[in-house]
């Protein structure tokens, strides 16, 4: 009989962890606070790193329908629209990394791995199964939920995310900081997008705040999201409604295009961003963290969802070559990514800090400061060994 994995939370890095453990035989539980198996919120980058764990998953034809490949990727100063293009971030990522630089909307990969994870066990996902609690012995591991079930299984993994149970049960909670920025988001028809824009994945720079922008849905949306400083923000929600009004307000005296574009996006959400300490201990005996439950980041790098990735699948071969002793496979899981995903979160944590320089207000600085900053040889150093990872090939 297989040994039984429970998972707590059903996002995009639980369902990565479920669907590696099924392919390598094991049985899995998925256990979901919702009472729908969904995603929300916008797009993401799915940098060549991410992209060759999930075609090892077997997902890469699904992909292929839902995705968009970037094959433009352009750094763009905010006032003029001066661009600086990074090929190895586009059309460059397949020859340099060996697998494509993907822009997806996040509910269309959850979608792709929740659909793997049902054809392989359809009753996989409980749903309406909010974790309260956590349990382990020598026996086995599992969840306290609060309607009063308890679903056991050889080990735990806490894939819940910012706000973990399992991880605050564990006793590693943490609290979250606000930095001081805070986000736009919107989706925008792409017709209404200015043509320039349609088929580039844009990163603009100011002194006080940054745009990305990308298209996503198989090119049919653009999905724009903006950074503005802010002095204070009291909720932790990313489904905030804000206003086109408020939007333009932060984006005075931007490109033509950001405008057009601001105004376009319909209802624009807004959140603030908080850092959450990363968790160097991941495990304990039969209980483990995955993905944002233990090394939240910022979006600056666009590897957030991808770390959580990489996790799943190392997680399941380190299982694996655990040979059945669970303890000892959650301990190499641990020791082949604790170090790798910590060193992702802190760059994510210096780019985000570093990226408005007080010389993009000056224009006799601005494009000079562009052209340092964002030279190929330069972006392929700092990117080469986040986007040459392969998890399916890590030591475990």
């Amino acid at each position: 009989m297989s040994q039984s994995i429970i998972i707590a939370g059903g996002g995009i890095g639980g369902l990565t962890a479920a669907l590696a453990l099924l392919r390598k035989g094991f049985d899995v539980t998925v256990v979901e606070q919702a009472s729908e198996l969904k995603e929300i919120g916008a797009g993401l980058h799915m940098g060549p790193n991410g992209t060759a764990a999930l075609f090892g998953l077997g997902l890469k034809d699904a992909l292929m329908k839902q995705a968009v490949l970037s094959v433009k990727r352009e750094m763009r100063l905010w006032n003029t629209g001066e661009a600086w293009s990074l090929a190895a971030h586009g059309a460059g990522s397949e020859e340099r990394y060996g697998a494509p630089y993907m822009l997806l909307h996040r509910a269309d990969l959850h979608g792709i791995l929740r659909d793997a994870v049902l054809a392989i066990k359809p009753d996989a996902v409980l749903l309406n199964s909010k974790v309260t609690g956590l349990e382990q012995d020598e026996s086995g591991a599992g969840v306290l939920l609060e309607d009063g079930r308890i679903v056991r299984g050889a080990a735990v993994v806490g894939a819940d995310g910012v706000h973990s149970v399992v991880r605050d049960r564990l006793g590693k909670s943490v609290t979250p900081q606000f930095t001081g920025n805070m986000f736009w988001r919107g989706m925008i028809p792409i017709e209404l997008v200015p043509e320039r824009e349609r088929d580039s994945a844009g990163g603009w720079f100011s002194h006080r705040a940054t745009v990305t922008c990308y298209p996503v849905r198989g090119g049919k949306f653009l999905n724009f999201v903006g950074t503005v400083k802010r002095d204070g923000w009291s909720t932790l929600s990313w489904t905030e409604q804000g206003t086109t009004e408020e939007c333009l307000t932060d984006f005075e005296g931007w490109h033509p295009n950001i405008i057009q574009m601001i105004e376009n996006m319909g209802t624009p959400y807004k959140w603030g961003q908080f850092q959450f300490e990363s968790v160097r201990e991941w495990t304990d005996r039969r209980v483990t963290l995955l993905g944002d439950a233990c090394h939240a980041m910022p979006p600056s790098l666009g590897q957030g969802a991808i770390m959580a990735i990489e996790d799943g699948v190392v997680l399941a071969r380190a299982l694996e070559a655990s040979k059945g002793d669970i303890i000892a496979g959650l301990q190499r899981y641990q020791a082949a990514r604790v170090e790798r995903a910590t060193e992702v979160v802190n760059c994510s944590w210096r780019e985000s800090r570093g990226r408005n320089s007080a010389d993009l207000a000056d224009p006799a600085k601005a494009s000079a400061y562009m052209a340092a900053r964002f030279t190929s040889s330069s972006v392929n150093t700092f990117y080469d060994w986040i986007f040459g990872y392969k998890a399916h090939e890590v030591n475990v």
